[in-house]
């Protein structure tokens, strides 16, 4: 399974962006694609996780009522709309996806190469 993350970028205060993340190869069988984000000196951080079968979703602390996981199985993607950004929310986001039903990291077998978020003050 490749993974390839789309839609970083520098945002201010109080707006929004649209990140995207592409699977491709052998995605049959994925239980979940998740976002996770760090920033240096930092464990990488759940944002959101989504459900493949049953489109159930989890969010880390501090985002659900601010942003919004999706995805599109036919198209392979699963999507993280953010809205309301935070200086605290600038970090290295990375989507992901597992075999397996989770919130957990280390369940996440996939990555995607990491894409800047920036929000200034």
């Amino acid at each position: 399974v490749q993974l390839q993350a789309f839609g970083g970028g520098l945002v201010q205060t109080g707006g929004s962006l649209r990140l995207s993340c592409a699977g491709s190869g052998r995605t049959l069988g994925l239980g979940a694609m998740a976002w996770f984000r760090q920033t240096p000196g930092k464990e990488r951080e759940l944002v959101a996780a989504i459900m493949i079968r049953s489109s159930r979703t989890i969010y880390g602390n501090g985002v659900k009522d601010r942003f919004t996981i999706s995805r599109d199985n036919a198209k392979k993607t699963a999507s993280l709309q953010m809205n309301n950004l935070k200086p605290e929310d600038t970090a290295l986001y990375y989507c992901a996806a597992s075999q397996a039903e989770t919130r957990l990291r280390e369940r996440y077998r996939y990555w995607g190469q990491g894409t800047q978020v920036t929000v200034s003050s």
